[in-house]
């Protein structure tokens, strides 16, 4: 399959897969309990100006109007407006991306920093106590629910220990250096939370990858040649190796992103994750579109780089 039309095609996908988030997004918003209406009509507005204010935001029109409307914005690069703050849904977003992804890249580097290393150490250890250990942690990590490493990293850290606060991003009485060292210092339980739930997977991963890639034949020729076994493993078989788990990266950048909806609110972080709390309890239907929305597109993209990296990281992808 030629390049073009295999970067075309994910493409193709990856749009599909967008309009489809947008869709589901749209319609199960509108199936949680409670009026909308409530979040932006006051009891004490006179029945004209509720149904005045209920036209602004086109909730007096039919569901499929509404949906087609929305769609018209998007298209513009409209999100709508907040019902609780009355400011452009972008804005609110905008305020909060940066301190997201502060969090999801901290912990994915984090994450990919311990998680290849403890992977090759298991895979050439194969069998051993190290080995068994590291196959114990990487399975009880993906055992662990979110709020709870976070919940027991702020009673032993933030309130036994007093090491580390407790919840949001800086200190708000800090300034120069002392806030970016405000910022790293509320960010570590955040990022640590975060980075727990997802290194099994990558330690495992890497432990696989690496044990098939250590019994093919290159590695025995080389050993035959009378190499190094460390040099086989880290310039030879790593390198093979490291081709699923960086498909691994794009893939788990959504439960990524889930895991930093539930760390955010645990933490009162003021990232998106945040805002979708804030949102679901305010009934807040623009913000929570335009969140999902930021977010599934994010996903999305994350996933077809990948693709498209893998593709032509190993020319049979394209040709399967």
């Amino acid at each position: 399959m030629p390049r073009s039309s295999f970067i075309l095609r994910r493409l193709g996908r990856a749009v599909f897969t967008i309009w489809f988030a947008v869709t589901v997004t749209f319609l199960l918003l509108r199936l949680l309990p409670g009026d909308p209406a409530l979040a932006v009509a006051s009891p004490n507005m006179t029945d004209d100006a509720r149904a005045a204010l209920l036209t602004q935001y086109g909730l007096d029109k039919p569901l499929i109007v509404q949906y087609g409307l929305y769609l018209i914005q998007l298209v513009q690069g409209n999100f709508g407006v907040s019902f609780t703050q009355s400011i452009p849904v972008m804005d609110v977003l905008l305020q909060r991306l940066p301190w997201t992804l502060l969090l999801t890249v901290s912990a994915l580097v984090l994450t990919t920093a311990i998680g290849i290393p403890l992977g090759v150490l298991a895979a050439s250890k194969r069998g051993g106590f190290l080995d068994k250990l590291v196959q114990v942690i990487g399975v009880t990590g993906q055992s662990i629910f979110v709020p709870s490493i976070g919940v027991l990293l702020l009673f032993v850290f933030g309130l036994t220990l007093r090491w580390l606060p407790i919840g949001g991003a800086y200190d708000t009485d800090a300034y120069g250096a002392a806030w970016y060292g405000s910022v790293a210092s509320h960010l570590i339980l955040p990022a640590v939370s975060l980075m727990l739930i997802q290194l099994g997977s990558y330690v495992l991963t890497m432990r696989s990858t690496l044990i098939d890639a250590l019994g093919e034949d290159y590695v025995t020729l080389a050993k035959a040649n009378g190499l190094p076994y460390r040099r086989i493993l880290w310039k030879h078989a790593l390198r093979n190796a490291l081709l699923p788990t960086t498909t691994l990266i794009g893939l788990q950048l959504g439960f990524l992103v889930g895991g930093a909806v539930l760390t955010e609110t645990v933490f009162a972080y003021p990232g998106i994750g945040r805002g979708i709390y804030e949102a679901v309890t305010q009934l807040d239907f623009p913000v929570l579109q335009g969140a999902f929305l930021l977010l599934a597109i994010t996903v999305v993209l994350a996933n077809m780089l990948t693709d498209i990296v893998y593709g032509f990281l190993d020319p049979r992808v394209k040709t399967s």
